[in-house]
Parts: C-alpha cells; sequence; structure tokens
C-alpha cells in the first residue's frame, strides 16, 4: 500500500484543522440560542471565526492537539506491522510541518520526544473485521478536556444529587453531575461519551468510543435514547455556558454505551470532549493505499463567518457598567484596580508564556526576563522555524487550574500584573489578585487561529529544553482581546457560576427513570 502514509497524513491534517459538518452544525445552533450581545454568544462568533481561519489557513483549530487516537478496522491478513510504522511516519511528518503540536512527554524525566512518538504515544487500536476496505478513524483530544473526564463507582453520593444507585437512575445522575463539575475548564460547550459498566479501562474505551458517533445520530437502545435526550435538554438548564460565562448552552452532545460489568463493580466513565471536536475518519483502499471516502462529512456550508478579529466583547446590553480597555504592558497596579469582572481588556505590548514546567521553576529559581508588571499567558503554542525565527502557527489558552498551587506565589514574588489563560483559577490565586492588584483574563479557549494572529512576533524564547508547549516564549502582541473574569476587588465570575450551576443541579436530585 504505497499511498497508505499519505493518505493517514492527510487525515491527520484534516482531523487537526477542520472541523467536520455535525460538530459546525452544533455549534451554529448553539449560537442561534444565546441572547444576542452576551459574553456566551460572544464567544461563540469567536469560535465561529476561528474554525474557519483554522481551515482556511490549514493550521491546527486548537494548539494543542491531543493525544493523537487512532481506531482501524483492517481486512484479515492485512499486515498491522507495516500499518504501523506508516502512522507513525505521518505523526512525526505531521508534527514536523506544524499540524500537530509536539505532545509526548516522558512522565519521569518530563522530556518532551518533539515529534509525538514514545512509549504509548500515539494511541493505535487495530481490530479485524471481514470487509476489503480499511477504517481508520482518529480524533485528537486535548489535555484540557481529557482532564474533565471523570468515573464513577456505584453506589455513591454525589454534590447536588444525593445517592446514585445501581440503575438507569443513578447513572442519569453521574451524567449530570459530570458536566456540572467540568464547568468551563474543558472549554464548554461540550460533547460527552459515557460508558456504562466494563471495568475501570475498558468503561473509558467505550466511553471515549461514543465520540466517534455522529452528533445527531440516534442511538438505537430506546432507554439510551431516552438518557441521552435527557441529559442533552437538562444539562442546558445548568447555565454554565460557553467558556464557562454563563448562557443557555453548556452541552452540545450525548452519547452512551453499555456493556457488561463484574458484579461487585458498577462503573458509569464520562469522556469530556470541548466544542473543538475533532474526529474524522476514511475508508482506505486496502491494495493502494489511497482514501476510497471521508467517513464524516467535511462540507463547510454550516459555518458562519461573522466574527471580526475584536468580536470578544462585554454584554454591555447587560450591564451598561462594564467597559472596554486598552493595555500595554507593563500594566501599572492603579489601571488594574480600575477593572472589575466583565470587562473586556484589549492588551499590546509584551506577553510571556508559562505553563506548569515554568511555573514550578519560578517558585525555586529567577525569571529570565522582567516580570514586574508584566502579563503571563497560560499557553503552549504550536511554533514553526522559517528563517532561522520562530513563527506562531496556533496559540490559544490553556486549562489555568492546574497553575493554582504556584500562581499566587508566582504573582507576588514577580510582580505580575494579569495572568490570561481559560476555565479560572481558585480561592488562593484571588486572594492574591486582591492582595497584590492583579487580574484573571479569561481568553476563548480553544481559538488557538483568532490568538495567533495578534500575535506579531516572537522576540525569543527561554527554556526550550522544556519542550515546545512548556518553554517560555517572549510575544510582542497587538489588539489580543479577553475578558476579566477574576478581579482585583475579590469578585470571580467562576465561582458565581459554579455556585449558581450547583444549585441548578439540585432541581435534578428526584428520580426520573
Amino acid at each position: 500500500m504505497k499511498h497508505f502514509e499519505e493518505s493517514v497524513y492527510q487525515l491527520i491534517v484534516e482531523t487537526s484543522t477542520n472541523l467536520p459538518s455535525d460538530v459546525r452544525k452544533a455549534i451554529k445552533n448553539a449560537k442561534s440560542k444565546e441572547n444576542q450581545g452576551t459574553r456566551a454568544a460572544l464567544s461563540l462568533s469567536t469560535i465561529s471565526n476561528n474554525i474557519r481561519m483554522a481551515e482556511s489557513n490549514v493550521s491546527p483549530i486548537c494548539q494543542d492537539t491531543g493525544m493523537p487516537t487512532f481506531i482501524v478496522h483492517t481486512p484479515v491478513g492485512a499486515n498491522q506491522i507495516e500499518m504501523k510504522k506508516d502512522i507513525l511516519t505521518a505523526i512525526k511528518r505531521a508534527t514536523q510541518n506544524s499540524k500537530l503540536r509536539p505532545n509526548s512527554v516522558d512522565s519521569l524525566t518530563g522530556e518532551n520526544s518533539g515529534d509525538n512518538i514514545g512509549e504509548g504515544t500515539p494511541v493505535i487500536h487495530f481490530e479485524q473485521w471481514e470487509k476489503k476496505d480499511i477504517d481508520i478513524r482518529l480524533i485528537l483530544k486535548g489535555g484540557g478536556c481529557e482532564n474533565k473526564n471523570i468515573q464513577y463507582s456505584l453506589p455513591m453520593e454525589l454534590e447536588g444529587l444525593g445517592k446514585a444507585g445501581r440503575d438507569l437512575d443513578g447513572i442519569r445522575k453521574c451524567i449530570m453531575h459530570s458536566v456540572y463539575q467540568a464547568q468551563g475548564q474543558g472549554c464548554s460547550a461540550g460533547f460527552i461519551g459515557v460508558g456504562i459498566g466494563g471495568d475501570r479501562t475498558t468503561g473509558y474505551e467505550l466511553a471515549k468510543k461514543q465520540l466517534f458517533r455522529e452528533v445527531d445520530d440516534v442511538n438505537p437502545n430506546p432507554d439510551l435514547q431516552k438518557l441521552e435526550e435527557y441529559v442533552l435538554e437538562n444539562a442546558n438548564k445548568l447555565g454554565i455556558g460557553t467558556m464557562g460565562f454563563g448562557g443557555e448552552v453548556t452541552l452540545l452532545g450525548c452519547k452512551v454505551g453499555v456493556m457488561n460489568r463484574l458484579p461487585a463493580s458498577f462503573f458509569v466513565s464520562v469522556a469530556y470532549n470541548c466544542w473543538a471536536f475533532r474526529r474524522l475518519g476514511v475508508l482506505i483502499d486496502s491494495t493502494s493505499g489511497e482514501i476510497n471516502e471521508w467517513i464524516y462529512d467535511k462540507d463547510s456550508d454550516h459555518q458562519a463567518n461573522d466574527a471580526n478579529q475584536h468580536e470578544i466583547a462585554s454584554d454591555k446590553g447587560n450591564n451598561s457598567d462594564q467597559k472596554e480597555v486598552v493595555l500595554q504592558a507593563p500594566i501599572t497596579e492603579e489601571q488594574i484596580r480600575d477593572l472589575k469582572v466583565g470587562d473586556v481588556v484589549i492588551i499590546n505590548g509584551a506577553m510571556h508564556t508559562g505553563r506548569d514546567a515554568l511555573h514550578k521553576y519560578l517558585m525555586e529559581n529567577e525569571s529570565p526576563v522582567d516580570l514586574n508588571g508584566g502579563i503571563i499567558y497560560h499557553c503552549g503554542p504550536v511554533m514553526a522555524k522559517v528563517d532561522d525565527e520562530y513563527v506562531v502557527k496556533a496559540a490559544g489558552p490553556t486549562t489555568s487550574i492546574r497553575e493554582e498551587p504556584y500562581q499566587g506565589d508566582i504573582i507576588k514574588k514577580f510582580g505580575i500584573r494579569a495572568v490570561i489563560g481559560k476555565g479560572g483559577m481558585g480561592a488562593k490565586t484571588l486572594s492574591a489578585l486582591k492582595e497584590h492588584g492583579g487580574v484573571y483574563l479569561n481568553a476563548i479557549g480553544g481559538a488557538a487561529q483568532y490568538y495567533a494572529e495578534s500575535i506579531k512576533k516572537v522576540d525569543s524564547v527561554d527554556f526550550l529544553e522544556f519542550g515546545i508547549p512548556e518553554a517560555m516564549w517572549h510575544l510582542q502582541v497587538e489588539g489580543f482581546a479577553a475578558i476579566v473574569t477574576m478581579d482585583a476587588h475579590g469578585n470571580s465570575l467562576h465561582a458565581d457560576v459554579e455556585k449558581s450551576s450547583l444549585e441548578k443541579l439540585a432541581q435534578f436530585k428526584e428520580s426520573v427513570f
């Protein structure tokens, strides 16, 4: 199959850069349900624009291209050893060409392989079938939403919902709780795959396999069909909304599968996927290796291309006190204390990326650059080197809560005035923002092309030995837009939404099934 490696490469590129039409349609429908001018509606407009930009630029929709996971059905007698070699070659080429971010990290040393190849990566599941073609499907599920996966062992007590037993109603409570616990940290509005039964390993595998179903398909099991419809309707009453900003749409899809279990075990496993639902598949000729057919429709007619560079704006129709502020880094404490939750900030000037490895390092060491009055961006970009200079190919925010153990101390130690990320942070960071005079700015998760466009230059990089995602990139930005969701006065939109959604969750405590 001389064309097999090229076909897999095309599948990887398309999956990373071009959302299938069923996902686009779900996002478009969500946007129509939000009140015009709200943070949720404007965020969905930014998302829509980002999808278009990724397709046009043939660049990653989201900078976190996740753990490439393949499910491959092969005819009897197919050489799976050679096919795996070709898949690894295609992964390396896609990484080299900046279609994938290098995401394979040694769990003990922290060393990034640089090519997405390593022990356990990528994930490839082979299965035989009695057909002539090769069916190969790929999902790119980022770490932010992967971290919001959750597994329940029934019976148990659930916050806001009480006892969940070993029955369909207990399963219902688990699924509803899984949406609540994700909040906006998994880049809502999201999709969930649910696996009922199995053991701890196969339950999660079943949950992830549900994500390969079409968004608008119908479950052939009447009980599961009813469950899926119930969850999709009622999860959207929690008010979490896009990015956790509050809103009408929190969940875009729910798919449930079931398998047998051990008598002593009853697991409900939930795989949470962000709005950037990147999964595609192809049927490949088993003789030539050429693509015969794309399994998911890639038609982009459903995409609404109506967002502009500064589409993120405050919902002034709801609160006339909210404002849009342009800040030039470095930023003063006076400027920061003038901001409040809901304000939109447009940033120009210097910005520095920092994730897990950098925060751990800065706790014990000095910064290579002056961060006083500066901005830290929780971001692991996709970079390309052109004529010995780095160029940003994708640069959306990562989930900030991972830095909660460090962030407050780092803010005070270095005089940082603004932290940018997604999903919000906790009480320790909020206290530091109030004490020192800082703000947390929520960028739109997954909008990697939208933000890459505002990065005009890469000045330099430190700690490249941490790997491209974890290095400290020194950037010059222009028109970088984000929303104040935690201010210097002790206010947190994230805490407010979590509290109100927990109160709404309690209305689903009584049995339904």
